[in-house]
């Protein structure tokens, strides 16, 4: 091994090499990357890794300097202290944690993260699951999260957290619609003031003929809307805009909007979208395709009830007990049919109990469905 790295490093020695300065950073970032409490490594193990993979000869005392120095560093930007202050802290074993090396009986490691495994593993799967990025998208920024714990962490994480074959977009332009989209609708941009503005966009379909792509609605018109407020709802990202022709608020697929531009001119429907409960907005609107808003009641079986609130909520929610086997939820729904697909997923499980009017429109949708066998 000696011998095959002193052909790849022909002036390695036991002398000061040009390179030593860096020695300090790749320890640290060695035992960021590699080790914790469970898993130290002794100076010797470290001086070898040096060796073999960088080309640096190390003593051990160096080492002990080198980290006596990191942890210095690091007191010293942490706590906003000087050189002569940050050498009485280390001195100090009641300052132990503000190391950031440590050392046991085995070795040095990096103290605890700011983050625990299971709260990366949780943002991990967020990224994952989210259902308006695409594949590689969703594994570059899972990458990026599990920059926030060691090597082995992000590489348990990763493995755990399968990434499921579930329906993803193929539209690379999301995350870039999402940046132009929160600059038009903010007020400061690059510490200058900003009128909120509308944005021009294509917005996108799939066509039966080609499912590999989509194509363009209303044969390839730009849309040019008011954009309020971007929200998340079952995976998907949608923009809340205020459209000026039919002069009401509109939901759109993030994942279906390509080439979106600020244009530059001012922004309407201040009055409609401030006047608006977002939170309740959202509650109600189911799959995010707007109708006319009514305040119905509805019969579900009782073990139906964490599902129901995990729709409805309980703000502005009426939960009543109907009976042994039953309970009724009373909540302002927008009616649509999509609304009305939903209650038919549950089959006999449902019942609409008012109004009358609500229970009309859908015995004539199903019976629309039933024309059709």
């Amino acid at each position: 091994m000696e011998d095959r790295k002193r052909k790849k490093y022909p002036n390695l020695n036991h002398g000061r090499q040009h390179n030593q300065k860096m020695k300090p950073y790749l320890i640290m970032q060695y035992l960021l990357k590699y080790t914790d409490e469970n898993r130290p490594i002794n100076a010797d193990n470290l001086a070898e890794i040096l060796k073999e993979d960088y080309g640096i000869y190390a003593e051990r005392r160096s080492i002990y300097r080198d980290i006596e120095e990191i942890n210095k560093a690091i007191i010293m930007l942490e706590q906003e202290c000087t050189i002569e202050e940050a050498s009485r802290i280390l001195e100090d074993d009641e300052y132990n944690n503000e190391k950031l090396i440590l050392k046991n009986k085995y070795g040095f490691y990096a103290r605890p993260r700011d983050y625990e495994e299971n709260d990366i593993r949780l943002l991990a799967e967020c990224v994952y699951s989210a259902k308006f990025l695409s594949q590689s998208q969703s594994k570059a920024l899972a990458d990026i999260v599990c920059t926030l714990v060691n090597e082995r962490q992000a590489e348990k994480i990763k493995h755990d957290v399968l990434l499921v074959d579930r329906v993803r977009t193929n539209n690379a332009e999301v995350l870039n619609n999402i940046l132009t989209i929160n600059e038009a609708i903010s007020k400061e941009i690059d510490g200058k003031k900003h009128i909120p503005e509308k944005i021009s966009f294509k917005y996108l379909k799939h066509s039966i003929s080609d499912m590999k792509k989509q194509v363009e609605r209303r044969h390839g018109d730009t849309y040019i809307t008011s954009p309020f407020a971007l929200i998340i709802n079952d995976g998907n990202y949608y923009l809340v805009a205020f459209d000026d022709k039919k002069e009401k608020l509109i939901n759109y697929r993030v994942d279906r909007m390509k080439n979106v531009q600020r244009i530059g001119e001012k922004r309407n429907g201040e009055k409609e979208f401030f006047n608006l409960n977002l939170k309740s907005y959202t509650q109600r609107v189911f799959s995010m395709y707007g109708g006319e808003e009514k305040r119905i009641t509805l019969k579900f079986i009782t073990p139906l009830l964490d599902a129901i609130v995990d729709r409805f909520g309980t703000k502005d929610v009426q939960y009543s007990k109907s009976d042994d086997r039953h309970f009724t939820v009373t909540a302002k729904v927008e009616v649509s049919d999509q609304f009305f697909g939903w209650i038919l997923g549950f089959g006999k499980k449902v019942q609409i109990v008012s109004p009358p009017e609500v229970r009309q429109e859908f015995a004539a949708y199903l019976d629309k469905i039933r024309e059709m066998y």
